[in-house]
């Protein structure tokens, strides 16, 4: 069975992500900080027929982030989709005067050295397979600074960098990876289906080759 590990799993759109791959045939392992909310939402999936569990794991923290992944391979397999999508610490959207340079190191820690930890544990099973994929979750900042937004306005920039290289490093082995920009708060861009279309479209882009970048909507009819 494949198996989807969902890095920043929560209510919203990791479940949904979850219930999608879930119904596509994926065991989901869910990472976050708080194990209990985790249990919780492995077992709503599980009593929706999926097969899910939860592994507590802060983003910051590497050695945590790196067991929790290698715990999922050893007990439901090698992880054959990374989604990394933990949401911003509200700190992170911060004015840029504000910014101090402690508070941009957390961030880059949040956003792109979190994603490097991530990434180094699961693609060597992947890299042998030679299938897999790797999906990142931005705001608009990752694509246009704001000032008004400054540690994601650095972070976000650096974790986008990180993985378009790794787009043209990894092309030719079967491995897709792919970054859904999310230009503002969902609930605010009115699709059709909610979050059950933001999850459409990452099974999309998970599916099949393209470009790294996708756009949810225009960069300018959003707000972040």
């Amino acid at each position: 069975m494949p198996v989807i590990a969902i890095i920043g799993a929560g209510p919203g759109l990791g479940a949904a992500v979850a219930r999608k791959f879930g119904r596509e045939g994926f065991a989901v392992a869910l990472i976050s900080r708080d194990q209990s909310k985790l249990d919780a939402l492995a077992a709503e999936l599980e009593a929706d027929g999926l097969s899910a569990s939860g592994y507590a794991a802060d983003v910051r923290e590497p050695a945590q982030l790196e067991a929790a992944l290698a715990q999922v391979a050893a007990e439901l397999g090698p992880i054959t989709t990374l989604q990394y999508s933990p949401l911003p610490s509200r700190d992170y959207l911060k004015p840029v005067l504000e910014l101090t340079p402690e508070l941009a190191l957390e961030a880059l820690q949040f956003s792109a050295l979190g994603l490097i930890h991530a990434v180094r544990t699961v693609l060597p099973a992947m890299r042998e397979t030679g299938d897999g994929s790797i999906i990142l979750i931005n705001g608009g900042t990752s694509v246009k600074a704001r000032a008004g937004f400054a540690g994601t306005s650095v972070a976000f920039p650096a974790e986008s960098a990180y993985g378009e290289m790794l787009y043209e490093a990894l092309e030719g082995e079967g491995i897709r990876v792919r970054q859904l920009v999310i230009p503002g708060g969902i609930p605010k861009l009115q699709l059709p289906n909610g979050i059950d279309d933001v999850a459409s479209r990452i099974w999309e882009i998970h599916a099949a080759a393209g470009p790294f970048r996708t756009m949810l909507i225009p960069l300018e009819d959003g707000k972040e």
